[in-house]
């Protein structure tokens, strides 16, 4: 049977100013060519949106380059080979890429990473409690800010793909308590009956500092940021001497149009001897063979647990993203290309 050869493909045609909207984006579809050798062709099965791309679509620098414009988006995916000019890769093999926002990709072998199917697991999970996600997770919490049995640790942005795997990993990794915010009460409750955190809050719901005080009468020890904003004050107002944050993002601030305030509070970090560190997970990937250890044990003995926020087609993989900025999903949110 001849394996597909038009492949659909999401473009962006114009940067955003503030809030993305359908017109920033384009959407061609393309016949590929003849394999050439070294080539293998994929038919992605899950693409994946995060927030990082955000910034991607301006034309700032950053420790990522600036999407161009006219091209197809690049981002994590999980396909299957469909075909393949190259002894390295066989048709049928699971492969992970950074070739993103297609349904069908062809490169050079060299560009994809095969994977093993695992039994009950679905491939979207390499992209999320498998992948990239997960290890931010872990090397932010456990490396960055150097997690120590008996701390609190706080997690904002706690029922995404990323906060929800930091609070599991601090319990496993023996954190004394462990809290969340999140953006509704269905997420505050998945946080607490799904995801072992000891305490969430809503942070619609009011003052975000003082939520926190109440979540934890005795201050804070770690603070994992994916939020920035009043987030990042409210930890700065709650932590103990000597604590630490690792600043992974700050979706708060992504869509703004004029520079936000800094956080009014950051002289409590000489007081208090505290330390914020940013860091890119590009930067830890020698960590993952001790991360993918660790991850295997914890879902097989089902102590670590996931989500997905699925949506379905290549057409729809904008609406994804622009869903993910609201703060629509609940653990990874990934497109589903195979429908």
């Amino acid at each position: 049977m001849a394996s597909p050869t038009t492949s659909t493909q999401v473009q962006l045609v114009a940067r955003p100013a503030g809030w993305p909207t359908d017109a920033d984006f384009g959407t061609i579809r393309i016949d590929l060519p003849e394999l050439t050798p070294g080539q293998v062709r994929v038919a992605n099965e899950f693409i994946s949106v995060d927030p990082y791309m955000r910034g991607r679509m301006n034309d700032v620098k950053s420790y990522s380059a600036p999407y161009a414009l006219g091209e197809t988006m690049t981002g994590g995916a999980v396909g299957r080979v469909v075909a393949s000019a190259t002894d390295a890769v066989a048709v049928g093999d699971v492969v992970v890429h950074q070739f993103g926002w297609r349904d069908l990709v062809q490169e050079d072998a060299a560009g994809f990473r095969v994977v093993p199917e695992l039994p009950g697991v679905p491939l979207s999970a390499y992209l999320g409690v498998l992948g990239m996600t997960a290890l931010t997770a872990y090397v932010g919490l456990l490396e960055v800010a150097g997690l120590k049995e008996g701390d609190t640790v706080f997690v904002s942005g706690a029922a995404g793909a990323v906060g929800s795997m930091v609070g599991q990993i601090a319990r496993l990794k023996g954190a004394k308590r462990v809290i969340g915010s999140a953006g509704s009460a269905e997420k505050v409750a998945v946080l607490t009956e799904k995801y072992g955190f000891d305490a969430a809050f809503n942070y619609k719901d009011g003052d975000i500092a003082e939520q926190l005080a109440a979540a934890a009468p005795g201050g804070i020890d770690v603070y994992f940021d994916n939020v920035g904003g009043e987030h990042l004050e409210a930890a700065l107002a709650n932590f103990n001497d000597g604590g630490r944050a690792a600043l992974c993002g700050a979706i708060s601030v992504y869509n703004n149009t004029e520079a936000a305030p800094g956080p009014r509070n950051l002289a409590n970090m000489i007081g208090r001897g505290l330390t914020l560190q940013g860091f890119i997970v590009g930067n830890y990937v020698q960590h993952f063979p001790a991360f993918s250890a660790d991850m295997a044990g914890w879902l097989a003995s089902g102590e670590v647990v996931f989500d997905e926020t699925v949506v379905d087609g290549i057409d729809h993989a904008v609406d994804a993203f622009l869903g993910l900025m609201r703060g629509e999903n609940t653990g990874k949110m990934v497109v589903s290309t195979n429908v």
